[in-house]
């Protein structure tokens, strides 16, 4: 069971990098910003797949913990892009 959640973790990862791609290259701000949290909720996802493989609970609490900051950073950030009016930098 461990190998198949270690596999599942490696391609999650590397799924992460396709949409960190999209991030940083991403034609517009929208486009960034989901990606940027699409990332961080694949970041998540692969810290509770590493507490069940390692069987440590105090992981779980740090995923909570991150879990809360990704979802305040992205409610955040989304409401000052909309206040500034979704301008792209030239």
């Amino acid at each position: 069971m461990d190998n198949f959640l270690t596999v599942i973790a490696i391609i999650i990862g590397l799924n992460a990098a396709i949409c960190l791609y999209r991030a940083v290259v991403g034609p517009t701000t929208q486009d960034r910003l989901l990606g940027v949290n699409i990332v961080g909720t694949k970041t998540l996802v692969v810290v509770v797949l590493v507490t069940f493989i390692l069987a440590e609970n105090f992981f779980l609490d740090v995923a909570f913990v991150y879990a809360l900051l990704l979802f305040v950073v992205t409610v955040a950030v989304a409401r000052y892009l909309e206040a500034e009016g979704w301008k792209e930098a030239a």
